[in-house]
């Protein structure tokens, strides 16, 4: 994800002051293909295995589909919070090399455990090749498939936080005049790269996989993250290392350490003297709100300010006026942040197993893979973000005097709404698939291709691409209207923690959905039969869930009133530095 030019300054300050006579020969350009190749094949050798993981879980493992996808949906938890973990203990500990590479190779040694349980049949259930019916996987089987998946998990944890971060530390070393523009130029180059290395993963080894299997389907990924983790490690002699410093995170929990400890403390007794500031910081005082955080500011002890450059010597026991406000700046946009956790719900489909049952020719006898469907929500967006941004906002700055184009709130909604429609279509789509296959008589083969084309899929995947462009991007520039310049790249964070937190949801959700519709030995909404189960009624759900987000947005609007950003006192300069969009987020 982007940076803005906060997170560049930040980055800058890391480089010049861990940089020494030595350092200052290492990083520059010529690390670049080094790092960008290990991202990228990290990225195509993980994405890859993405869409179609539900087929190998059915199909391999004898998974209903219900219980498979919370499978997915729990791995994609573990990689998404151990992204945060990542990022903490590369900054505050063991620094991005040390922890790119533990990402690299533990993502090697999952891929290749994953690529073993097709090579070896041991490894998983034996299945009745004519009837497509596994028995039930063994503990120790699934024992190594969730191994798998979790080492893969620990290494995009360690690698996709602090890739780009690292790529940025290479060139804040040498010629500083020329800093700004060559982290520019990295930023665009290394999205570009990953854009193309993620549309690879979704077309080119999800139909590897579909037309020649598991063994090479899976092969492939785990050669592309070998190849991956040795480039990485070839640049090792000519990178620039930055040393650890702090994180955020841990100023985090400080500050409710101490407000815990000074609880008994009155603020009524507390004078303007008597609050703790940063030296560089223009904060006096704490605000008003959420009081009972502003104790943690509170000088306890005048002893504890004792280094010479007016820091705290005991982090533990006292926190400065800045570090309050800017947990108060976390819990301030927690209720917007928790409008968005459905709306990634909704961006997970069972698409993959509806375009396996439907004619998925595009010309000739080439037919689209059942996972690659997903390609076109990737494209929307990459279309939706350069037109809003290049042709809406201008014209609507000119007609409508609004220099940034919408507001925030209006694209976050507006993204939610456009989810709705998503998934109406869904369940439309669902609907008339579902009918066609009973009629042509498949009721009981959930795996015949019936004469329904699969392009009637896309209306929703373009659907989901128009969301994703206003509503993500809305949030994290809502973050930004809230977070001070020093929480710049925690707004990132907080979206990733979003994506965790959608994962936990929707696998809540289909578990809930599962058990409720099968009781009395009914069918399930979520048969593993999707012939026989209502994926229609699950998709009706899902919009009728999302019509009460929205309506739940609404009110959180409501509650917040004008963002600091659309103040009339607002300065312009002031707005331009809310955001900036190389921090948008990718899908």
């Amino acid at each position: 994800m982007g940076s803005s030019a906060a997170t560049n300054e930040k980055l800058l300050e890391n480089g010049t002051s861990s940089s020494s006579s030595r350092q200052s020969r290492k990083g520059g350009l010529r690390t670049m293909p080094f790092i960008i190749v290990n991202e990228c094949l990290e990225k195509v050798a993980s994405y890859g295995i993405i869409p179609n993981m539900i087929l190998y879980l059915r199909n391999d493992y004898g998974m209903p589909i219900a219980k498979g996808t919370n499978v997915i949906y729990t791995w994609s938890a573990v990689s998404n919070i151990l992204s945060i973990f990542g990022a903490f203990l590369s900054d505050s500990y063991l620094g991005r090399f040390l922890v790119v590479c533990i990402g690299s190779f533990s993502s090697l040694l999952g891929l290749t455990i994953l690529w073993l349980t097709a090579m070896i049949p041991e490894l998983r259930p034996s299945c009745e090749s004519l009837m497509l019916v596994c028995n039930s996987a063994t503990a120790a089987q699934l024992a190594v498939l969730f191994l798998s998946l979790g080492l893969i998990s620990i290494g995009a944890g360690c690698v996709r936080p602090c890739s780009i971060a690292f790529g940025a530390d290479q060139l804040t070393i040498k010629e500083r005049s020329n800093d700004e523009r060559l982290l520019d130029s990295y930023f665009n180059w290394y999205y570009t790269s990953v854009g193309a290395s993620t549309a690879i993963a979704l077309s080119v080894i999800v139909y590897i996989q579909e037309n020649l299997g598991w063994k090479i389907g899976f092969g492939v990924p785990a050669v592309l993250m070998f190849i991956s983790a040795v480039s990485f490690i070839l640049g090792s002699p000519f990178y620039a290392k930055v040393k650890p410093g702090h994180s955020l995170l841990t100023s985090f929990v400080q500050v409710v350490v101490v407000a815990v400890k000074n609880r008994k403390r009155n603020l009524l007794d507390c004078n303007f003297d008597q609050y703790y500031q940063d030296h560089d910081s223009e904060l006096m005082v704490p605000t008003d709100s959420l009081r009972c955080l502003n104790k943690a500011c509170i000088i306890r002890n005048p002893e504890t300010v004792s280094n010479p450059d007016g820091s705290v010597s005991d982090p533990w026991s006292q926190c400065t006026v800045g570090q309050v406000e800017s947990v108060k700046s976390l819990l301030r946009v927690l209720p917007m942040w928790s409008t968005g956790i459905f709306m990634m719900v909704s961006l997970s489909t069972f698409s993959t197993l509806q375009a396996n049952t439907m004619d998925r020719r595009l010309f000739g006898n080439f037919k689209m893979p059942a996972g690659s469907f997903t390609l076109i929500m990737i494209i929307t967006l990459s279309i939706i973000i350069p037109v809003y941004d290049r042709i809406m906002v201008p014209l609507l700055a000119k007609y409508t005097g609004l220099p940034r184009g919408f507001s925030c709130k209006s694209r976050i909604g507006t993204g939610l709404l456009f989810v709705c429609a998503a998934k109406a279509t869904s369940a439309i789509v669902e609907t008339m698939r579902r009918n066609a296959a009973i009629e042509e008589g498949f009721e009981d083969q959930p795996n015949a291709v019936i004469h329904m084309s699969a392009l009637w899929l896309v209306p929703e995947f373009v659907l989901l691409g128009i969301a994703e462009a206003f509503n993500p991007v809305g949030q994290v520039e809502f973050f930004y209207t809230y977070f001070p310049k020093t929480m710049s790249s925690f707004a990132m964070a907080l979206f990733t923690l979003e994506l965790a937190a959608a994962d936990v949801v929707g696998s809540v959700l289909v578990s809930i959905v599962d058990k409720v519709t099968s009781v009395g030995g009914k069918e399930s909404w979520l048969s593993t039969n999707i012939n026989r189960g209502h994926l229609n009624y699950y998709y009706a759900l899902l919009t009728f869930v999302g019509i009460i987000n929205y309506l739940y947005f609404l009110v959180i609007c409501w509650a917040y009133g004008p963002a600091p950003g659309q103040k009339p006192e607002a300065s312009a300069g002031k707005e331009e530095e809310q955001f900036d969009y190389r921090e948008l987020p990718t899908s």
